[in-house]
């Protein structure tokens, strides 16, 4: 008999005594797994219910309102954009405002929203954004009105603004020229700092 064939058969001669070791020791160490999984799951679980509850702010919450007038040479203009939660609750915010362009009858003018850098402000990065009773969130918006009264141009009388995930928008006056209806907007944040 070989030294492997010794081994194996002293293996198979105590092999109810490991094995039965073996099992014990398993079966601790999945009790011992579980229980420490159901803890860490019950903490994420809890962290992620909590997450939950905190909904996404509405339009009927916020109010849309208009802060610092921004402007600068080569015709660009612009002007920075508060959403301020009015309602009863903490709500969350993310990612950048819709944009659109109205006339005075409130018909949509044709107009394109480009999301990130502005002339006056590098977007934040996206980020969520929890907005107590009465707490403010910002964007910053410019244009450019190099081509006032011509076709290239349009002319504005009022802004639409359409929070993230929202389905509807807020109405704000803005008689302004746009040439081809272009806006550009940062994310939102709680404040962003401009260059005049």
């Amino acid at each position: 008999m070989t030294h492997q064939d010794q081994t194996h058969t002293t293996e198979t001669a105590t092999a109810p005594r490991s094995d039965r070791r073996r099992r014990l020791l398993c079966a601790t160490l999945a009790v011992t797994t579980a229980a420490g999984l159901g803890i860490a799951g019950a903490g994420t679980a809890g962290a992620a219910a909590a997450a939950s509850t905190t909904p996404t702010c509405t339009v009927s919450g916020l109010s849309a309102s208009f802060g610092e007038t921004l402007a600068g040479g080569m015709n660009h203009q612009g002007v920075v954009l508060k959403l301020k939660n009015t309602g009863a609750h903490t709500c969350l915010l993310r990612g950048y405002p819709g944009l659109g362009l109205e006339n005075a009858a409130h018909r949509t003018l044709p107009s394109t929203t480009h999301w990130g850098d502005t002339w006056y402000a590098k977007s934040p990065a996206k980020t969520t954004l929890t907005l107590r009773k009465g707490g403010t969130a910002e964007a910053v918006i410019s244009w450019t009105h190099a081509n006032t009264g011509t076709s290239d141009a349009v002319h504005a009388a009022y802004l639409q603004v359409t929070p993230p995930a929202a389905t509807s928008h807020k109405t704000l006056a803005f008689p302004e020229w746009v040439d081809h209806g272009d806006l550009r907007v940062t994310a939102l944040a709680y404040r962003i700092d401009v260059t005049p």
